[in-house]
């Protein structure tokens, strides 16, 4: 059984997440951290009938909370508001994400680190450089979670497949088997997020709807934020986003075959990895890629997947690089250069 461990456990994401992980069957101990209010949110998960054990744990016991966790998901942070950049969350985030690495580097060295917060194009390498300084780093331990890219791209794809009559396509898309129709790679933020189609009939049946579906994937977030008029950014399909990464995370862990799913993730470290950096012309380290678990940790990359692009994924994949290698470059510093926001 699994110690799973969920740093910033009473936030909008983090209840959700929460409480999908005590209904999770391979977790024996579920551990809920948060500056405020985590016991709370645990004292509440404790009365679910499953049998997973909640603990929660306030400011001061980070430690606690990490000591023996096997994965850590780290929804921590604060959410983006209208009219908030990536930049503005990276002000504040990126200390966060560093201070809570630190801590797993003296606590749990060893646990798989799925960061979900954002930027995630800055924050992983946040991740990796604040576990690098520590000596503890691996790279199929620290995976960035772009499943939430991957769920809109399925639920956007079958809307404007459903609603459409060309390309001689006769079935009802199922959104709940669209796997084998999309996949998304790249970052997690705007253009840098490249849904890739697994079908050539796909890109005919779009048609002229393919640019609208392109812009919904890569920009869904701004119609949360947007809908919920300041009050927050996307956490409920984001919890159930990471929750569906975490899981396959869990099932690998129990030696269960999992499904490839993309993470944003430190290419160079990684079985394929340099294969992917040289379709990428070595512009970058990060990259998401479908991934292979084993052990609950990113052992090989599908590099493949950029040799089936057509000519507009190509296109998208170059420019999301250009705006990749700069966001990487901006949290890879802050650790190394010991940036002070």
């Amino acid at each position: 059984m699994v110690k799973v461990a969920v740093v910033g456990a009473s936030g909008g994401i983090g209840q959700p997440l929460s409480l999908l992980l005590k209904l999770n069957p391979y977790v024996s101990e579920l551990a809920l951290y948060d500056v405020r209010l985590a016991k709370g949110v645990a004292q509440d998960l404790s009365h679910i009938s499953t049998n997973a054990e909640c603990r929660g744990y306030d400011k001061e016991e980070i430690g606690q909370a990490l000591k023996g966790a096997q994965v850590v998901l780290i929804p921590a942070g604060v959410p983006r508001k209208p009219g908030m950049t990536r930049d503005d969350l990276f002000k504040i985030n990126a200390g966060i994400v560093r201070g809570i690495c630190s801590s797993i580097a003296q606590y749990c060295p060893s646990a798989r680190v799925l960061v979900i917060s954002n930027p995630v194009n800055s924050t992983v390498p946040i991740a990796a450089e604040t576990l690098k300084a520590a000596g503890c780093f691996s790279a199929g331990n620290v995976m960035g979670v772009t499943t939430l890219d991957v769920v809109r791209a399925e639920t956007f794809l079958a809307d404007y497949l459903n609603a459409s009559k060309r390309g001689g396509l006769t079935r009802q898309f199922d959104k709940t088997r669209m796997q084998k129709d999309v996949t998304v790679i790249g970052g997690h933020s705007g253009t840098t997020i490249v849904p890739v189609l697994l079908g050539s009939s796909l890109n005919a049946a779009l048609g002229a709807e393919y640019g609208k579906f392109v812009h919904r994937v890569q920009f869904g977030g701004d119609e949360v934020v947007k809908a919920k008029e300041g009050a927050g950014s996307a956490t409920l399909s984001m919890a159930l986003a990471g929750y569906r990464f975490a899981e396959q995370v869990l099932r690998s862990i129990h030696r269960e075959s999992t499904d490839p799913l993309p993470a944003f993730v430190y290419l160079p470290g990684l079985e394929n990895g340099s294969a992917a950096q040289k379709k990428l012309k070595d512009t970058v380290d990060y990259f998401a890629l479908p991934i292979t678990l084993v052990d609950g940790r990113a052992a090989k990359v599908d590099s493949t997947v950029l040799d089936r692009l057509s000519a507009q994924e190509h296109q998208l994949v170059e420019r999301a690089v250009l705006e990749l290698s700069t966001s990487i470059q901006k949290g890879t510093g802050f650790v190394v250069g010991g940036s002070k926001l």
